[in-house]
């Protein structure tokens, strides 16, 4: 998951909802609360432990697993002990779950490996951190096969890397994806299957898919039974005040072919390049087919948004669909690569470079993050409703998750639905992973690879987040709009 922080607040499921759409709620409920676990809570907001490093025990720093609190990332921890047992091997792993949004996790994490404590020997870091924590010296070189044995996708690959070395091992990938009601597309504005299979197919364009969203929204607006009472607008994404607007700003200006830095992290637009960009946006979000709610939604907000039926269209992330899949079904649910260029996401491990680190103990930690985003393991991520980030995962049939690694449920049927569970084709994989989920990881756009991306992020959205407070702002041309962008990125960027 990599659209940013989920800000706290209430999730309410009210008795009326179909029992399908409650299981979707609960999940939600665990989600927006952080109540997913995969091993043992951290230590108190904005602490570091000055463990020394003694022991044969290995601790992974990560964020919540998704997947539940014995989820996948969990099971493959624990895969890894039963090896070392099996084997007669002192050495153990376990996972420190850290408390709160991805910005104070990221806090937590530097102010850990810059006590020099060693407090965590791996980190699981945001594709965009790494930079970051590679300039800073916080974590260790790893061999090129880390980042690169010719199964690795290529643009998960780039995330690992800073100044032409490794520092990280691709974990799990992430993309943006676009969800769509079947139902309010087919059953209620009549479009056609052709139209229907280029939009599965990834064969659709933002103007094609602006036709469709105005053929649902007034089939939507001129219907008047219980299938369109829900309905509001046709599509929304996570277009409040933080990385979910980056994001949806990297993909807009990427679509306008504007490139905000070259790979040094050196900013490399001017104010002609940049309103190009702002022009795509805007045509994007500042229209009457955006969700209005979508100004100050966040992931948990615009999943809860679109399962419900007020939208026909979604920007999301590949976890999503497990979860709309269990509320809607395969009759109401669509998934296919987003139009244009869509936003690579994801988590790499990193080693501490602890200077405390004995020999051996970076040995072990490096054994255990070469077994963490193996084959098997990224093949069980995807099992589990991961992006992995291996091209084998989704186009091997010699490589599948064993049962130590496996999510209960995720091993079978070999077809179908299975119920509640993500649909899966003959190779038990997720039914949309081949066809729409590899295509949008191998065509992904990266957000700036810089160590200052904290500071990027933050002028990005503030600019961007801007052209909605008023009507006066709206109206603003967006030669001034380009302006001002460029002067906040000059402000907090190195430029050539």
């Amino acid at each position: 998951m990599s659209g940013g922080r989920r800000r706290a607040g209430i999730v309410r499921c009210p008795l009326r909802y179909p029992v399908r759409l409650l299981v979707w709620c609960a999940a939600l409920l665990l989600g927006a609360t952080g109540c997913f676990g995969g091993g043992e809570p951290g230590p108190p907001t904005g602490t570091a432990s000055a463990r020394p490093v003694t022991g044969t025990q290995l601790v992974i720093a990560t964020g919540v697993d998704v997947t539940g609190k014995n989820g996948v990332r969990k099971r493959l921890v624990d895969a890894w002990n039963d090896v070392q047992e099996k084997q007669n091997s002192p050495w153990r792993a376990r996972a420190v779950i850290l408390p709160g949004s991805a910005d104070l996790q990221r806090s937590q994490l530097l102010a850990a490996l810059q006590s020099g404590g060693a407090a965590y020997d791996i980190v699981n870091l945001d594709v965009t951190w790494v930079p970051e924590f590679a300039a800073a010296g916080l974590v260790r070189e790893l061999p090129e096969s880390f980042a690169d044995d010719g199964d690795i996708l290529a643009k998960a690959s780039a995330t690992a890397r800073w100044k032409g070395k490794v520092y990280a091992a691709p974990y799990n990938s992430d993309v943006g994806l676009l969800y769509y009601r079947r139902d309010y597309l087919a059953g209620g504005a009549g479009v056609d299957e052709k139209k229907l299979d280029a939009l599965a197919r990834g064969r659709t364009t933002w103007d094609d898919l602006a036709s469709l969203m105005d053929a649902v929204d007034a089939w939507a607006r001129a219907d008047k039974s219980d299938r369109s009472k829900n309905y509001r607008n046709a599509w929304t994404s996570q277009l409040s005040p933080y990385e979910g607007l980056t994001v949806n700003g990297v993909e807009a200006f990427t679509a306008a072919g504007v490139r905000l830095t070259d790979e040094d992290g050196t900013y490399t637009a001017s104010p002609p390049t940049l309103e190009k960009g702002v022009t795509e946006f805007r045509r994007r979000v500042a229209s009457p087919r955006t969700y209005e709610d979508a100004f100050a939604s966040d992931e948990a907000g615009t999943l809860k948004d679109f399962a419900e039926g007020r939208t026909a269209f979604l920007r999301h992330w590949p976890y999503a669909y497990r979860t709309l899949h269990a509320a809607l079904g395969d009759d109401k649910l669509g998934v296919a690569p987003l139009p244009g260029a869509a936003v690579l996401g994801g988590q790499n491990l990193a080693v501490s470079a602890a200077a405390s680190m004995p020999g051996e103990r970076v040995r072990k930690a490096r054994e255990l993050v070469a077994f963490l985003t193996d084959r098997t393991s990224e093949r069980c991520l995807l099992d589990a409703g991961f992006a992995a980030t291996r091209a084998s995962s989704y186009t091997d049939p010699n490589v599948s998750c064993d049962d130590r690694r496996a999510l209960p449920g995720t091993a079978g049927p070999s077809e179908g639905s299975g119920g509640g569970d993500t649909p899966r084709d003959a190779a038990r994989r997720p039914r949309y992973a081949r066809d729409t989920l590899l295509p949008a990881l191998e065509a992904a756009a990266l957000r700036p690879r810089t160590p200052l991306y904290g500071a990027f992020t933050h002028a990005f959205t503030t600019e961007l987040a801007a052209l909605h407070t008023s009507a006066t702002a709206r109206a603003t041309p967006d030669e001034d709009i380009a302006r001002r962008l460029d002067t906040a990125l000059r402000a907090v960027l190195p430029s050539g």
